[in-house]
């Protein structure tokens, strides 16, 4: 009969299950445009601010996934842009007994909810070096758009025809 073996002390028991742990999370791309410095600064115009985002993941190793969540915030008055904004901020996640099947929720939802502190104040941080005014992003319901994502999916699939 075998006996138990006991675990080093000091270390933490193996994972009884779904795990997902944060290697790395980091800037994968900056851009910053400024055009219409300096006369912008001497403007008293609100401008109007658009933001748009988008994720995307890929697998990296076994059970080793990079998350990439890009935000690109752009200001203009008039037609004109005052700022641009994108910042590509990505995440490693090392993710166990999950099955392939189950990735996908997790990659579009609680990955860029992790990310998303880190985008908005590199987003902030940024546009006030740039010598405006921070801008903060409110906060985002990565569930809902996931939602959305998958009903207009399942939209254009039932509206392409089948071919026969």
């Amino acid at each position: 009969m075998a006996e138990p073996q006991e675990q080093p002390q000091g270390s933490p028991p193996p994972p009884s299950g779904p795990s997902l742990s944060i290697q790395k999370i980091y800037v994968k791309d900056l851009s910053l445009e400024n055009p219409g410095a300096p006369q912008w600064f001497f403007s008293q115009e609100a401008p109007q601010v658009e933001v748009g985002l988008r994720t995307r993941a890929e697998q990296i190793e076994q059970n080793v996934f990079e998350c990439v969540l890009t935000v690109t915030v752009t200001a203009k008055s008039a037609d004109k842009t005052l700022f641009l904004v994108e910042v590509a901020q990505a995440g490693i996640f090392e993710i166990r007994g999950v099955p392939m099947a189950d990735m996908q929720p997790i990659m579009g939802i609680h990955c860029p909810n992790v990310l998303f502190p880190y985008v908005r104040e590199t987003i902030a941080d940024a546009i006030s070096r740039a010598g405006f005014a921070p801008v903060h992003l409110d906060p985002i319901n990565f569930e809902l758009l996931y939602q959305q994502q998958l009903a207009n999916l399942q939209q254009q699939a039932a509206a392409s025809p089948v071919p026969s």
